[in-house]
């Protein structure tokens, strides 16, 4: 029999293995690893489980739905519970939201999520059909923060959390104003949070380090990826920027991340991989082996 000494000997033991196996595959924020599933819509299309299952054999043991396939809830979350993936957050444009919000939370739910994410802005009054692409006004990124405020006190009835995730627009200049800024300063922190797409954010011209500095615990998340830049440094157009695997390109996350660790209380980090410049299993392990290994 085993005595009282070598039982809790044995279980030391084990807890320190496991702290060991789950340091193996946090980030360098001591996070899980997270992929944001955009990063693989064409290949879940086509293979679901197969998908999920590469995913999780990259390490990665959490993520964000965005651009699932047309099926349930249901059968989406066997899939990722099949494949060992916590589903922990999800994105939605602003129009669908606005269109079908007890819906889009009755599904997440079912997910499991903990964040509803506004991945892009709508507007107060939408721009008639065929007139193109026209501009956001200050107004409508106004109207943004209503809207997410309001989101955001549905959300936090059903126990989920509200934020907005950017892309490079929230950055341009309007009226005299960034609306990013706007948005941080308008919207309530006890019901909308925000998502920082580090890589979006340095191509647009911003720093994150100065975000997350001038914005203390406004930032639950961060979308982490990496683009290849002009070798002078400057965007005359967003489109000059290359997306490439972590560490291939010129985001120095250094700086970000111990930011991050400083002044916010991040929950969740994802990889997002828009575009793959190799096969895409390898891509996604060439992400993961980066965060693994980085140290702030």
């Amino acid at each position: 029999m085993i005595s009282r000494r070598g039982f809790v000997g044995a279980m030391v033991a084990i807890g320190t293995l496991s702290l060991v196996d789950r340091f193996a595959l946090a980030d360098p924020l001591g996070l899980p690893l997270g992929l944001q599933l955009y990063s693989v819509r064409q290949q879940m299309v086509e293979d679901l489980d197969g998908t999920l299952a590469a995913v999780s054999k990259a390490g990665y043991t959490e993520v964000e739905a965005a651009a699932l396939p047309n099926k349930s809830a249901t059968e989406v979350r066997a899939a990722l519970d099949r494949a060992g993936l916590r589903c922990v957050s999800a994105h939605h444009p602003f129009a669908d939201l606005h269109a079908r919000f007890d819906e889009i939370l009755a599904y997440d739910k079912q997910l499991g999520v903990r964040f509803i994410i506004c991945a892009s802005p709508g507007r107060r009054n939408p721009a008639p059909a065929g007139s193109g692409r026209v501009p956001f006004t200050l107004d409508d990124w106004h109207y943004n923060a209503e809207q997410f405020d309001a989101m955001g006190e549905r959300t936090a009835a059903q126990g989920v959390r509200f934020g907005y995730h950017n892309h490079v627009p929230e950055f341009a200049e309007t009226d005299g104003k960034v609306p990013y800024l706007e948005l941080l300063r308008l919207t309530d922190p006890k019901k909308v949070t925000f998502e920082l797409d580090c890589g979006w954010a340095t191509v647009a011209g911003m720093n994150p380090v100065d975000l997350m500095k001038n914005h203390p615990h406004r930032i639950s998340m961060v979308h982490v990826k990496d683009f290849k830049l002009p070798s002078d440094g400057a965007l005359p157009d967003p489109h000059a920027a290359k997306v490439t695997e972590l560490g291939l390109g010129n985001i120095d996350y250094h700086p970000i991340f111990a930011e991050a660790a400083r002044s916010q209380h991040i929950e969740h980090a994802f990889v997002e991989q828009e575009a793959f410049d190799m096969p895409w299993q390898q891509s996604l392990q060439v992400d993961a082996d980066y965060l693994r290994k980085f140290r702030v």
